[in-house]
């Protein structure tokens, strides 16, 4: 994880960046690879994994793909002729943080889904 990262989880996520991170999640497809590869874990997943997932064209996905990336809730790096995708999990905790501790605070029921409880 990079340091970067690292930071990200410890800060607050404004509202114009949480906004963008919103915006790129609310396409259906966008959601399923942010959550597949929060599934996956440290070990990611190769795009041509998430494709047959998907069941979406290579041109489609790279275009979800691209969407994340510019957000920075994902990562991507070329291991040999593979294209291994990762969430960035600093900015994906610092996210789903600012709805349960700062967004949604005092919704009734969410109290159990706060960081740390």
């Amino acid at each position: 994880m990079e340091a970067h990262e690292n930071t990200m989880a410890l800060a607050d996520m404004a509202f114009d960046d949480a906004a963008r991170c919103l915006a790129e999640l609310g396409h259906p497809h966008r959601l399923q690879i942010f959550q597949l590869l929060i599934k996956a874990g440290d070990d990611g997943l190769a795009v041509g994994d998430i494709q047959r997932e998907l069941g979406i064209p290579k041109s489609t996905l790279a275009h979800h793909i691209a969407q994340l990336l510019a957000v920075g809730l994902m990562t991507q790096e070329r291991q040999g002729r593979v294209q291994r995708c990762r969430i960035a999990a600093g900015k994906a905790s610092a996210f789903v943080n600012f709805f349960v501790a700062d967004c949604c605070e005092g919704l009734p029921g969410i109290e159990g889904l706060e960081a740390g409880a």
